[in-house]
């Protein structure tokens, strides 16, 4: 085994204290896991403020251009592995970088699709970036079998050797688990932008009638661009008693088992952490046909699935919910210990570095 390597991780990912997430505890956790095997790691985010959750990584905030600072250090350090989370594949960045002590490089695809996937202008110029740059990656990884599905439709069926799934994960003992029935208790944890369909929510209750909507609480966690545009929405129709919006908070592993139901109205997802912590928590969820949902939702069973943008469609099964003609009975929980585990997560990722 050949220890000592330097690993650098490029994460297009926002540092902030007030939202502590998956992703960040498996950040650390991988963290750990790697210097265990005798690796020194380096990490470069797009920016927020280093915060005591990170006291034991080595943190480089690039607040101004993360690909031109990292640039700077790789030419400096010159890693051997690079590892990019939520950065754009097939680019001609991952060039510049194998030009640089020609490094082993992971990419690994976060990014979520549009309903109906890319314009045909847009489709064409991922064919040719999937020709010209990916030979300059070594592992491309998706984090759902659609989101693999897509990094080949997008840049081309000649990556299949190189291309696997490794699912998304939490640490399951974190989240606190729903006992009481918490009936008409909704709650939303999302960032506040259009592509999460929230605003379809809002207008989806705001067909039911008085009486459903005085059974009704929703509590919004998220913070985003569009914020004053929902909270505007909400007092325009009128829907002031239903929605409260709590801003961002570290305390959502402790939240979740307040609640009957996680609502997720997305247009685009790859793997949704929100649906695996809510899940944990034993909290059902209300989401949309797109991305992996199907992966780990299975209608009727843990959750229900509706047509993304379908105000009507999710405004019935809102009805039907408090109305209780459509219930979940079974505990959701027990699949995510088992298969979407924050241990299982940072092992499998652990076994794409090379020479383990």
């Amino acid at each position: 085994m050949k220890l000592n390597k330097n690993i650098a991780v490029i994460c297009n990912y926002n540092l902030n204290p007030n939202r502590i997430g998956g992703m960040d505890r498996f950040f650390v956790a991988y963290d750990g896991e790697c210097k265990k095997l005798g690796y020194k790691i380096s990490w470069f985010f797009a920016g927020g403020r280093k915060y005591d959750f990170y006291d034991d990584l080595e943190v480089h905030i690039c607040s101004k251009d993360l690909y031109l600072e990292f640039l700077d250090f790789h030419q400096t350090n010159k890693y051997n592995i690079v590892i990019t989370h939520f950065v754009e594949l097939c680019t001609p960045f991952f060039k510049t970088i194998k030009t640089i002590n020609e490094p082993y490089i992971i990419s690994v695809d976060h990014n979520p699709r549009p309903i109906g996937g890319f314009r045909i202008k847009k489709r064409a110029k991922n064919k040719l970036k999937g020709i010209l740059y990916s030979k300059y990656i070594d592992l491309l990884i998706g984090v759902s079998q659609y989101t693999t599905n897509c990094i080949l439709n997008d840049f081309g069926m000649h990556l299949q050797a190189k291309t696997k799934v490794v699912y998304n994960g939490i640490a399951t003992d974190v989240y606190l688990k729903r006992k009481a029935e918490n009936f008409g208790k909704f709650i939303v944890a999302s960032h506040l932008r259009s592509s999460k369909g929230i605003q379809d929510l809002i207008k989806a209750v705001s067909l039911l009638n008085s009486a459903a909507k005085d059974k009704m609480i929703i509590d919004i966690y998220g913070e985003g661009p569009i914020e004053n545009e929902l909270k505007e929405l909400v007092r325009s129709l009128e829907l002031d008693t239903v929605f409260t919006f709590k801003g961002s908070t570290p305390e959502l592993p402790n939240l979740y088992k307040n609640y009957s139901f996680l609502l997720q109205p997305t247009y685009m997802e790859c793997f949704s952490l929100s649906i695996l912590e809510s899940l944990a928590s034993n909290v059902p969820v209300v989401t949309t046909l797109v991305g992996g949902n199907e992966e780990i939702v299975i209608n009727g069973v843990n959750g229900f699935i509706f047509p993304a943008k379908d105000v009507v469609k999710l405004s019935g099964l809102l009805d039907e919910i408090l109305n209780r003609s459509k219930k979940i009975q079974k505990n959701t929980f027990t699949e995510i210990e088992e298969n979407f585990n924050l241990s299982r997560m940072v092992n499998e990722h652990i076994k794409l570095l090379p020479c383990i």
